[in-house]
């Protein structure tokens, strides 16, 4: 990934306002190109990954997982390619969404490539997305973890209509959007 540019901003530091079980709360200091500090809302988030799981049916057509789960915080079911956060220490996101890939929807990737990096909502978080098109899947041991994933669907769908569900709605979230689309473009569906 290609790094920001540099800014005549400058971070000052951050003070704790709550520890979650997944993301960090802060006050974020910052000083001005003219010399003013000023304070931000900050989110801090380990990062994830996520991936674009293909395979081809009998006609040569590509056909991508999506699964179906519940969102806490907007409380609903959501669309959404399998992903996950970089939760364990030192592990690389190659081999963290390789897990993901067993956890979510049972299926390990022969071929696996780097699609594209992105910030989420880097108004007030630093998470940083990672996202592979994984290809050449076998069969491998579900192994969901947590009460979201015991009750998520695994659906197998054309990668034609799930980049039409991305233009239409059915498809809102970000992550989703965006590796569906450069899948879509990597492989000039």
């Amino acid at each position: 990934m290609t790094e920001p540019a540099r800014s005549p901003f400058a971070h000052v530091r951050d003070e704790l306002v709550h520890q979650g079980a997944v993301v960090s709360f802060y006050d974020g200091w910052f000083r001005g190109p003219d010399g003013r500090e000023f304070r931000r809302d900050v989110v801090r988030h380990p990062g994830a990954v996520s991936a674009v799981a293909l395979d081809r049916d009998a006609n040569d057509d590509w056909h991508v997982y999506l699964v179906r789960q519940y969102r806490a915080p907007i409380d609903a079911d959501l669309w959404e390619i399998p992903a996950g956060k970089l939760d364990i220490a030192g592990e690389a996101p190659d081999v963290a969404v390789a897990r993901e890939l067993a956890e979510e929807i049972g299926r390990a990737a022969g071929t696996l490539e780097h699609l594209i990096d992105f910030h989420h909502s880097p108004g007030f978080c630093d998470e940083l997305q990672h996202i592979y098109l994984a290809r050449d899947l076998t069969t491998v041991g579900h192994q969901a973890d947590g009460l979201e994933e015991e009750y998520m669907v695994v659906d197998r769908v054309l990668l034609t209509e799930a980049v039409a569900m991305t233009l239409d709605g059915r498809i809102t979230d970000g992550k989703s959007i965006a590796g569906l689309l450069a899948a879509a473009r990597t492989l000039g569906v």
